[in-house]
């Protein structure tokens, strides 16, 4: 299945049905008087949040969705039947974002023009979460609905309501425990290949991965979801590279863990210009706990490993892990290390919506 985090889509709710002019004609019934319906509720747009699903790829061959029109109202007063809602269904992790317009006045030498900020309308975090997004147009009043003291025949009647229309964009950020941040050809792939049964792609050569990949990690009897995004080079955070546009990924991550190449030409740099990439991209990547270890072990003496995570704590990060991904030395503490924090990481979330839940909810004396 191909990879899309990125779609923009026209919806359209539905019209309302006319409303219906009609008389009642009947024999013995001289004056029946006006008895037309009122027309259908036009259906809603609701984006729904299912399981099973992580990728946009359906919304590139199918951009367009309109939801059914109110059925007219009819003679006998009988009313129109609403329109089917239509439900699109999203991945858990979506959000919905505004089309952002260009900017009057604010076009360059070439005439391009900047554009507003995107606005989130809508973000999907829970399975089976529903929201009515566009409500459909109310059904036209038929003539009956006219009837007055002195219009006793009207012949009026509304044509229905319309309903609302609008492009948006769909942007996926992947829900995971934990996120693999690291430079290009770090090792992230052989080490997600290796703890869970992803078969991300392996390569001697950088931007091996060029589309984030998802595994499930069980160790002792316990899961956490693993994500895996493409390489970080400087000057990412401002569009440099693939790995800008996949940070995103790594947004609703409760816990960072980063993986240093230690055959490369300088792992301390490269530890900074990714905990640098972190904090130009802001959203608080750089404040999320985070793991650092040391990987290709196999292709360097303990000696040589050790000296570098030495210099590693020397520049601030208090442990180290010395792992290699293609063997799977030192995998097994660095799991055991990653648990408690992963655990600790969830109770913290899980008492934050609790406090919001007691904040938002009617007054009690109790």
């Amino acid at each position: 299945m191909h990879f899309l985090d990125q779609a923009k889509i026209f919806i359209k709710s539905g019209w309302g049905g006319p409303g219906a002019v009609s008389f009642r004609r009947e024999k013995y019934e001289e004056y029946g008087g006006p008895d037309g319906g009122n027309g259908g509720k036009g259906g809603d747009i609701i984006f729904e949040a299912v399981q099973g699903l992580n990728t946009l790829i359906d919304f590139r061959y199918t951009q367009h969705f309109k939801a059914q029109r109110g059925t007219p109202g009819m003679g006998k007063n009988r009313y129109g039947a609403g329109g089917k809602d239509l439900v699109i269904k999203v991945p858990v992790g979506t959000q919905i974002l505004s089309d952002p317009k260009p900017i009057e006045g604010s076009e360059d030498e070439d005439g391009i023009p900047d554009y507003e900020d995107q606005e989130v309308l809508a973000d999907f975090t829970e399975v089976g979460q529903r929201i009515t997004f566009l409500r459909g147009g109310d059904g036209g009043r038929g003539n009956m609905s006219y009837k007055t003291s002195t219009n006793r025949a009207p012949r009026q009647h509304g044509t229905g309501w319309p309903g609302q229309e609008m492009w948006v964009w769909l942007r996926l950020k992947l829900l995971a425990d934990v996120g693999l941040v690291g430079m290009p050809n770090a090792g992230k792939s052989t080490l997600i290949n290796q703890v869970t049964n992803t078969k991300a792609k392996v390569g001697a050569y950088a931007f091996t991965t060029t589309k984030p990949q998802l595994g499930v990690v069980l160790h002792k009897n316990r899961e956490f979801v693993l994500a895996d995004i493409p390489g970080l080079i400087a000057g990412a955070a401002e569009g440099v590279g693939i790995g800008d546009r996949f940070l995103g990924h790594i947004e609703r991550c409760r816990v960072l863990l980063h993986l240093i190449d230690a055959t490369g030409d300088d792992p301390i740099e490269a530890f900074h210009i990714v905990q640098d990439e972190l904090a130009a991209y802001g959203e608080g990547l750089d404040e999320k706990p985070q793991i650092v270890a040391l990987n290709k072990g196999d292709l360097l003496g303990p000696e040589l490993m050790e000296d570098i995570a030495g210099q590693l704590r020397e520049e601030g990060v208090e442990d180290v892990f010395i792992i290699s991904a293609g063997t799977g030395e030192g995998v097994e503490a660095l799991l055991d290390a990653i648990l408690p924090i992963v655990g600790q990481a969830l109770d913290d979330a899980k008492a934050e919506g609790s406090a919001d839940d007691e904040g938002e909810g009617p007054w009690s004396p109790l």
